[in-house]
């Protein structure tokens, strides 16, 4: 009986084993659990409203800087579809002249025939290949002066249409690769223009108004720098028009009763202040039209196409984009500004506007927006240029 309850305890403690070991890994499931928690990443906090709205400005920027890229590629597509067709055509031209001077060589040969049994001129004369024969002299000599020309000018005309066409080739791949190139801008302002529109379609009623509040205040105070811009240039139109008015008062001290003069009403600046009032009078009449990219006209426009157009009616063609706009005419300092002149923005010079006066101008903003006058500093200044 001793032995026999001596056995039964190892028994029962193997009994309770497994329920030990089975707690002890529970146990360590949690606290390995717990530690996994404690370490993870903390979720992502929500973009503030102001990092939303500089998002969604530098995307809008970047759709316009894209919205250039397009309206080069278009322009150089349209340029080399214009080059393209005049090859085609010159090449056709040419392949006609060939065609005539080789119905002529025919009739060399027809008469040759009737004659009698086709001689070598006529072989000549019915080559794919004349040019094989040129050198022949016994053959050259045996053909009249006449038929010689039509050689030479058959020999002329196959180097010019063979010429036409391999410009044409050429031409066309070029093409190819704008058209190309077209397609990728058009599709990189697309991306950036949703993506844009996804972020503000995220926000919250407050949150759009709190969007709202950011926008007019950064409204606000560039329409406070333009006030003062408009001080500085008012003063310093004062300033020119009393010293001109001193240099016409008569010299008193040398009694001649004449003085000195001088004319600081120029030509060339009446000349431009004429042609400012018709692009203004054309950017004012576009107000309220809305910026589409890539447009010109006439129901809406976008940046450089609105510039394009008002300048174009003052009679002076600009280029299509703003990184061509901004080398035509004059580079003008921002406190000597004139209205007509053309303000540009960004570092990229993505942006531009027609100068009105007082620290204004007309543009085209953005998708979504319309033609409109706004501050000159509601985008930070690139440069400034006047023109004609």
């Amino acid at each position: 009986m001793p032995a026999l309850a001596s056995h039964r305890k190892p028994r029962t403690r193997l009994r309770t084993t497994p329920a030990v070991g089975l707690t002890t890994a529970a146990l360590a499931s949690v606290t390995l659990l717990s530690t996994q928690s404690a370490t993870a990443a903390p979720a992502k906090p929500a973009p503030t409203i102001e990092e939303v709205q500089k998002k969604v400005d530098d995307l809008f920027r970047q759709a316009g800087t894209e919205t250039q890229k397009y309206n080069a590629a278009k322009a150089a597509s349209a340029k080399q579809r214009a080059e393209v067709d005049a090859l085609l055509q010159a090449a056709a031209e040419r392949a006609e002249k060939l065609n005539e001077t080789r119905r002529e060589l025919g009739h060399y040969a027809a008469a040759q025939y009737r004659d009698g049994a086709i001689a070598p001129t006529a072989t000549f004369f019915l080559a794919d290949d004349p040019q094989s024969y040129f050198d022949q002299d016994q053959l050259m000599a045996r053909m009249t002066s006449r038929q010689q020309k039509v050689v030479a000018d058959f020999r002329t005309q196959q180097n010019e249409a063979a010429t036409k066409r391999a410009e044409a080739t050429k031409s066309l791949e070029t093409l190819t690769a704008s058209q190309a190139e077209l397609r990728t801008s058009k599709q990189q302002v697309q991306e950036k223009l949703s993506e844009a529109r996804t972020l503000l379609s995220k926000l919250t009623a407050e949150e759009k108004k709190r969007l709202a509040e950011l926008e007019r205040k950064k409204e606000a105070e560039a329409k406070r720098k333009a006030d003062e811009l408009a001080r500085q240039q008012a003063a310093a139109a004062k300033e020119k028009a009393d010293r001109a008015a001193k240099e016409k008062t008569p010299d008193q001290s040398s009694g001649t009763g004449t003085g000195s003069s001088t004319d600081t009403g120029s030509g060339s600046d009446s000349g431009y202040a004429s042609q400012a009032e018709k692009v203004l009078a054309f950017a004012r009449a576009q107000i309220g039209k809305p910026y589409v990219w890539g447009a010109t006209g006439p129901s809406s426009y976008d940046c450089s196409g609105l510039t394009q157009a008002a300048w174009k009616a003052a009679g002076v063609s600009l280029p299509r984009t703003t990184w061509d706009q901004v080398e035509v005419g004059t580079r003008v300092a921002t406190a000597d500004l004139q209205p007509g002149d053309l303000v540009f923005f960004y570092d990229d010079i993505s942006h531009v506007g027609i100068y009105k006066g007082n620290g204004m101008m007309i543009h085209a903003p953005k998708p979504g927006a319309n033609v409109r006058e706004e501050s000159i500093y509601y985008m930070p200044i690139y440069g400034s240029v006047r023109p004609a």
